[in-house]
């Protein structure tokens, strides 16, 4: 391997990136020139035109992945989705959540005068109209999101949450701090907002390990027919990703897997498992104690807050009647499936009985915005199902457990 070597704009003779900071790395006989843009600026998209229209470049990376690249270039993306498959698979979380961000870019759209990584589609664009090789080098946000919510505790997910959900509903403008992030470069850490500082382990799953991925990936698309390579990406990723450029020597492959694995955790919900413990320990004191009288009444308890409170969580989030009874008769049935909530029985009716229309996800990055819109767009309306079910069903098990507590205790 040749030894790595970097070079500023102005060592490099050239003034065509004049303004913009770049750094040049050459690399196994590949000159890589990082070029940081800013997601919110004209001037950003210029530089890339003027970049790619040079022709000095034999292939253009960007800090793209399939996914948000078919969002920036594919308006009717969302509308090929299919629900059923993401209430399945345990997704519907990570739907709400770029939902969220699809929200904030509309509002960043509107108030700025520009689409929010406008210079990255420009940059696919052009690389196509010049029959230029495309590298998507970022990774997939989904995972993205994932490994960071690894890294949280519970307290954390629900500061997360939150935040998500605050800047979801919110109608005031994006503040200077966000937009002073967007200028520095990553859309994922401004939508964030002030959480990514105050938390080291999200920061680092949104900007660090996405430096090493972005190099690593830039290493394992060497060519011998790409000798000139410009990767588009955000400025504040310009400093790490040059840095790991230059000294990563791990192989590519091994190193792409583990910064894309997920580790399985095994979530055992203690504190669910103790109130059901406590809750099915005072049924059967019950049924010992006072008889079939007491036993059944302590069940009728159970059966109420916990199918109540779920039914009405749905009821909250306008669901269908049946999906309504649905919530009801499921909650319950908790102790029997752990590891499914609530919320996907209830969510997955509500899919089948108001099955989205085309409309409903051409209008799904608009109604996002409000909360008007969130009950009037069919497809938001399921997410509300899912969560608001859920969290009438943890409150049903949690009020019970209090209740039957109480009464042993007493």
């Amino acid at each position: 391997m040749n030894d790595p070597m970097t070079e500023t704009p102005n060592e490099a003779g050239s003034d065509l990136l004049a303004g913009q900071p770049v750094r040049i790395v050459e690399r196994d006989g590949v000159r890589y020139t990082l070029l940081g843009t800013a997601h919110v600026s004209q001037a950003s998209v210029q530089a890339v035109e003027h970049a790619i229209g040079s022709g000095q470049f034999d292939a253009v990376a960007v800090e793209l992945d399939p996914q948000r690249l078919q969002a920036l270039t594919n308006p009717n993306a969302l509308a090929q989705l299919d629900l059923v498959d993401v209430i399945r698979k345990g997704r519907v979380a990570l739907f709400a959540a770029n939902l969220a961000l699809a929200a904030y870019q509309r509002r960043l759209a509107e108030q700025l005068g520009i689409e929010p990584g406008a210079e990255l589609k420009r940059a696919v664009t052009l690389a196509n109209e010049q029959n230029l090789p495309v590298h998507l080098i970022d990774r997939d946000v989904g995972l993205t999101f994932r490994r960071a919510s690894q890294q949280l505790g519970f307290f954390g997910k629900l500061k997360l949450v939150a935040g998500l959900g605050a800047g979801l509903f919110s109608s005031e403008d994006v503040g200077e701090d966000e937009i002073e992030k967007l200028k520095q470069g990553d859309m994922l850490e401004s939508s964030f907002g002030e959480f990514a500082n105050e938390s080291p382990a999200l920061y680092e799953a949104i900007i660090g390990e996405r430096d090493r991925y972005m190099a690593t990936r830039l290493r394992q698309e060497h060519n011998s027919e790409q000798r000139n390579v410009l990767a588009v990406v955000g400025a504040g990723h310009l400093a790490g990703l040059a840095r790991y450029l230059e000294s990563d020597t791990e192989a590519p492959g091994p190193l792409l897997e583990q910064l894309e694995s997920v580790p399985k955790k095994r979530n055992i919900p203690w504190i669910t498992l103790l109130i059901l413990a406590v809750v099915l320990t005072g049924i059967g004191i019950g049924f010992w104690r006072g008889g079939l009288d007491m036993g059944t009444q302590m069940l009728a308890t159970w059966a109420m807050y916990t199918g109540g409170l779920a039914g009405l969580g749905a009821l909250l989030a306008a669901s269908h009647p049946l999906s309504i009874l649905t919530a009801i008769v499921v909650a319950p049935f908790k102790p029997f499936r752990l590891s499914i909530p609530t919320g996907a029985f209830s969510a997955l009716v509500e899919t089948r009985l108001r099955k989205p229309t085309y409309q409903d996800f051409l209008q799904l990055r608009d109604d996002a915005q409000t909360v008007k819109g969130w009950y009037r767009n069919r497809v938001t309306r399921i997410v509300l199902t899912f969560v608001l079910t859920n969290l009438g069903s943890m409150l049903g098990l949690w009020l019970t457990g209090f209740i039957v507590y109480g009464k042993l205790a007493g």
